[in-house]
């Protein structure tokens, strides 16, 4: 048995918003046993509602920045996150066993767009997070599982 933590990279297409909420909720929840990362195919940067609402929940993203899988070179995953459909379309195959598994949530950017208030802009960064949140409540168990169960 080894004292190193499981390494799982959150992937997304910006990784401006989703990814970094998952990248924190397991920071977060799981520090001691998980040693988490977030990409983007490309880099959008840190987006300021996805800072504002973990916050609410006490989670403090706000060091996080945007970054790509070249910023990530010479890290071998374990578990590799797609929490977008372009990040699992184009996910590109990662060296050694990373395990590469989909869960998709919706964008809250594009779901704010046609928001009247700033509330209800927000609403729809608090459902993914929440969301988001409870995956990673279940995060352990999908570690445990085997990789084609």
């Amino acid at each position: 048995m080894t004292n190193e933590r499981t390494r799982v990279l959150f992937l997304c297409t910006g990784n401006s918003c989703r990814s970094q909420m998952a990248e924190g909720w397991a920071r977060h929840l799981h520090a001691g046993a998980i040693e988490a990362y977030s990409a983007g195919i490309e880099k959008h940067g840190l987006n300021p509602n996805a800072v504002k609402v973990m916050g609410e929940v006490d989670i403090d993203i706000s060091d996080h920045f945007s970054k790509d899988l070249s910023d990530l070179a010479g890290l071998d995953f374990d578990l590799v996150v797609t929490v977008c459909g372009h990040a699992h379309e184009t996910c590109p195959v990662f060296p050694g066993n990373a395990r590469v598994v989909h869960r998709g949530f919706d964008d809250p950017p594009k779901l704010a767009l046609d928001a009247k208030t700033e509330d209800e802009a927000l609403s729809h960064y608090r459902r993914v997070r929440d969301e988001i949140g409870v995956f990673m409540s279940e995060l352990p168990e999908l570690l445990s599982s085997q990789p084609n169960a």
